[in-house]
């Protein structure tokens, strides 16, 4: 995480720092808002902290709903900074309290989303450093590479795990990202509530606005 230097950081921050707004939730795909801005999306298992990585990137307690009911983001949700950059928080996958259906169905649209849009930069796909990759993640993850879609693994919670079991977490997930063609090198260490590693994902996005 030391590709960053201080005045990318710096940099990162400030814009964070500036208007950032919800535009609104996306339930089929003739819903997406025709923009040429760069997006970004965050992806994770269900419950693993999406919501709470949104606010903390933003400053906002109350920018993404959070909750303790897994499955709770049904939809996509997208979020506008400084009309630069939109970030998307993507449906959690797996333990959805739903019918099997309306999973289903949420699965077809984040799957033509990410395969079919055009300016999407890349997937930051969550990862709970308590639990590490999971077979869903992996399918996932699998779905990406044949996608073509770059992702960069973020371990979440990482403030709930003592630093020997973070660092087995972080070396057992960049052992697997080398079997995954479209997954990013570098694996990002995240703590919302503590605020760990809240500066380097904001310059991993803010890279990706057009000067």
């Amino acid at each position: 995480m030391d590709d960053f230097s201080d005045e990318q950081l710096k940099q990162a921050n400030a814009l964070f720092k500036k208007d950032i707004s919800f535009v609104l939730g996306v339930a089929n795909l003739n819903q997406l808002p025709l923009s040429e801005l760069p997006e970004v999306a965050l992806a994770g298992r269900s419950n693993v902290g999406k919501s709470s990585i949104i606010n903390a990137l933003s400053g906002k307690k109350n920018l993404a709903k959070t909750s303790n009911t897994p499955g709770r983001t049904q939809q996509l949700n997208f979020f506008n900074l400084d009309d630069k950059i939109h970030i998307v928080d993507l449906p959690g996958y797996g333990f959805a309290q739903a019918p099997e259906a309306q999973v289903k169905q949420w699965q077809q649209v984040i799957f033509a989303y990410l395969k079919g849009r055009v300016n999407l930069k890349r997937v930051f796909l969550l990862i709970d450093s308590r639990h590490g990759i999971k077979k869903v993640d992996e399918e996932i993850m699998d779905m990406l590479d044949k996608a073509a879609v770059t992702y960069q693994i973020v371990l979440t919670k990482q403030d709930k795990v003592g630093k020997g079991n973070l660092e087995k977490v972080l070396h057992e997930t960049q052992e697997k990202i080398k079997k995954h063609p479209a997954a990013y090198v570098r694996v990002l260490t995240t703590s919302s509530e503590k605020n760990y590693g809240i500066d380097f994902l904001r310059a991993e996005i803010a890279s990706f606005v057009e000067n």
